[in-house]
């Protein structure tokens, strides 16, 4: 998971684009990043995390539903990190080098590329969460019932809906700088108070069941990863736009250690993958690929599972 954007980066573009209208400017080094050598640690880390499990899942894994959410996170996981390092580097070109108007256009385009990844990472996560809890409550509809691209399906109008919010916010700031701040609200919305709140439902619903399966046997990995996925996303993120949204509206400065929460969030999935997936019997053992392997194998589908007893879905992959 991953956060929406540095609160310097949208307070300076739109700030900017405001006193260019009035022959006013501010100087960059205003709202240089105060985390740059941290940023830069965890998203090269990550960018290697989220490498091996674009790889594994992408090339050397049979795929199923729930790991065609994964590629797709771990894709917008990659694209944030690599935006938020791009991001990095031009603010440092543009303050040792130049400052001019191109550059802060420059700064803006990669601020809605942050954002773009951000929002699909939230909304594939809302998906994920809400799938799996639908599978808990409908098993035998899930398994049996569900269509087979539903997945494919989903991930892509999620990427079209993060596409059109981020497109709609740009072209309204750039032309229209004084209704930015409404745009922003309405990302906000969308984000905060609409698709956060479904996610924690989800989660919580799942975490029930989860505590209650646990009592006759432990829990599927696949469920401990979803619900640390989700905890991590909500601590490392929600704060951050929240931030972003005082910041926008001018009542308080931006703090950019959000932002290096926010890198860490879209770097350490593949870490609880790992460590979920090597867990067995108090220990932890095993090579990735099995790590990987324990994770997100599904169980026998509906055809194939006629002729065994049902079993509960919360405790399948042990």
């Amino acid at each position: 998971g991953q956060s929406p954007i540095s609160p310097s980066a949208l307070s300076q573009q739109h700030r900017s684009v405001r006193e260019r209208g009035s022959g006013g400017h501010q100087h960059p080094a205003a709202v240089v990043p105060r985390w740059p050598n941290i940023t830069v640690i965890i998203s090269v880390l990550g960018l290697v995390g989220n490498g091996i499990v674009l790889w594994f899942l992408g090339f050397r894994m049979k795929r199923n539903p729930f790991t065609v959410y994964v590629l797709n996170l771990a894709v917008a996981d990659t694209g944030f990190l690599l935006y938020s390092l791009a991001y990095l580097a031009a603010y440092m070109v543009e303050y040792l080098f130049c400052d001019n108007t191109d550059f802060h256009y420059i700064l803006f385009l990669i601020t809605m590329l942050c954002l773009w990844t951000y929002s699909t990472s939230l909304y594939l996560l809302t998906a994920i969460s809400t799938e799996r809890c639908v599978s808990v409550l409908y098993p035998i509809w899930h398994r049996c019932r569900r269509p087979k691209h539903l997945s494919a399906i989903v991930s892509a109008l999620l990427w079209a809906v993060s596409s059109l919010l981020c497109w709609f916010m740009g072209i309204v700031c750039l032309v229209l700088s004084e209704s930015c701040i409404n745009s922003l609200l309405y990302v906000f919305v969308l984000n905060v108070l609409i698709f956060t709140p479904i996610m924690v439902l989800s989660s919580l619903i799942l975490s029930i069941k989860v505590q209650r399966s646990s009592q006759r046997r432990p829990p599927g990995k696949l469920y401990v990863v979803i619900l640390l996925t989700v905890l991590f996303f909500l601590l490392f993120t929600l704060p951050q736009s929240v931030d972003l949204l005082l910041t926008y509206m001018d009542i308080h400065e931006p703090t950019d250690m959000f932002h290096a929460l926010a890198c860490a969030s879209s770097s350490i999935n593949p870490v609880i993958y790992f460590l979920v997936g090597s867990y067995r019997k108090r220990r932890f053992r095993g090579s990735l690929k099995l790590a990987l392997r324990r994770v997100f194998e599904e169980q026998a589908d509906c055809g194939e599972d006629r002729n065994t007893p049902s079993r509960d879905p919360v405790g399948t992959i042990v």
